[in-house]
């Protein structure tokens, strides 16, 4: 019963220390730095007021405390100021630099245009997440849709075509720009994060899609299919086409 009883308090005592231990470890640097940083600097801090205030016995904790926070405020705005202000200076004056060097200027451009264009910034340059035929016709890929063509080559195509880029992956800042007629175009559900997942992951992160309206029996709905019920959006056939007439009833016996 004693030894049960002595086991309680030394486990106890182990407790309280070792609730205490950082509450006075905190107390003591606390008190290091006030007594430290405000014994050294009040003086100078506060040579504006009056000397019998400054000397007031009762007051020292409050001047060594105030003067702790000034230097601590002091030393976070320097930090602050180089870390921000002269950085981006010296940032600056690296990229002029580095514009003016003829053949880094064309790198360093090419390569700050890349990462501006996959940055969450600039990431609106791409339009929607778009299924092409790629590399060949009955095979799939993930794209995004930059722009509708125009220009020269809308002009010199005699289909109306649009501008998709089909990234690599894992690494999507390299991939293919190919000019694909609109009709062979399905616009996908995903956001374009979305996409940028699917991608990199290599297809092993799939976005969920609920679908927008309720599939009839058997029948998945696919996005991008605006023609009407049954009829597929690469061919415009209907499965019912495909599937030829329906038999003739057989003739009823007299």
């Amino acid at each position: 019963m004693k030894h049960s009883a002595f086991t309680s308090l030394r486990r106890a005592f182990v407790a309280g220390v070792i609730v205490l231990t950082p509450i006075g470890v905190t107390v003591f640097v606390l008190s290091w730095l006030v007594n430290m940083i405000g014994g050294r600097y009040s003086r100078y801090l506060f040579f504006w007021l009056p000397e019998d205030l400054l000397n007031k016995q009762q007051l020292a904790l409050v001047w060594n405390i105030a003067a702790t926070i000034i230097v601590l405020l002091a030393i976070t705005l320097l930090g602050f100021l180089s870390r921000y202000v002269v950085t981006r200076f010296f940032f600056n004056a690296a990229e002029k630099l580095m514009r003016r060097v003829p053949l880094i200027s064309v790198i360093y451009t090419t390569v700050k245009q890349i990462v501006d264009t996959f940055s969450a910034q600039q990431r609106a340059v791409f339009d929607k997440v778009v299924l092409v035929p790629f590399p060949r016709e009955g095979s799939y890929a993930i794209g995004f849709l930059t722009s509708r063509s125009g220009g020269e080559v809308q002009a010199r195509t005699a289909e109306d075509v649009w501008n998709v880029f089909i990234p690599t992956t894992p690494n999507p800042t390299s991939g293919f720009l190919i000019l694909v007629p609109r009709q062979q175009i399905r616009e996908l559900d995903m956001t374009v994060g979305e996409g940028m997942k699917l991608i990199i992951s290599g297809g092993a992160v799939v976005p969920p899609w609920p679908p927008a309206e309720p599939a009839a029996p058997g029948v998945p709905p696919r996005p991008g299919d605006s023609e009407a019920p049954g009829a597929d959006s690469g061919t415009g056939r209907t499965a019912v086409a495909e599937r030829g007439p329906h038999p003739e009833p057989p003739p009823s016996s007299a």
